[in-house]
């Protein structure tokens, strides 16, 4: 059983930047941030394979947000920066997968944090 407590999130004006944070109880193949905003489908934000340290960044995030891993702090985190009002949604760390996963798909994930809340305003 692997737990995760995410923090950091807030409100924020258009244009201005958050770091999310992720304390993980244990080490999984796959490690993401998902968000889920009103009335639309939950979306994969940036995923990262632990051992190998590849990335998967969702287009409408690139060149924005930055997936990083502390392996000594045992913490996930997520810098987002020029965020958009589009942005706004609840963030979710993830943790699950195996080692032939592609890490990118929400079904590969058993473990969940309660989520944390993002509002950008324009």
């Amino acid at each position: 059983q692997v737990q995760l407590v995410e923090s950091g999130g807030g409100s924020v004006q258009a244009g201005g930047s958050l770091r999310l944070s992720c304390a993980v109880s244990g080490l999984s193949y796959c490690m993401g941030w998902f968000r889920q905003a009103p009335g639309k489908e939950r979306e994969g934000v940036a995923t990262t394979r632990t051992y190998s340290r590849s990335t998967f960044y969702a287009d409408s995030v690139k060149g924005r947000f930055t997936i990083s891993q502390d392996s000594a702090k045992n913490t996930l985190y997520l810098q987002m920066n020029s965020l958009k009002p589009e942005d706004t949604a609840m963030y979710y760390c993830a943790a699950g997968g195996g080692r032939y996963s592609a890490c990118t798909e929400s079904d590969e994930y058993i473990y969940w944090g309660q989520g944390t809340q993002v509002t950008v305003s324009s």
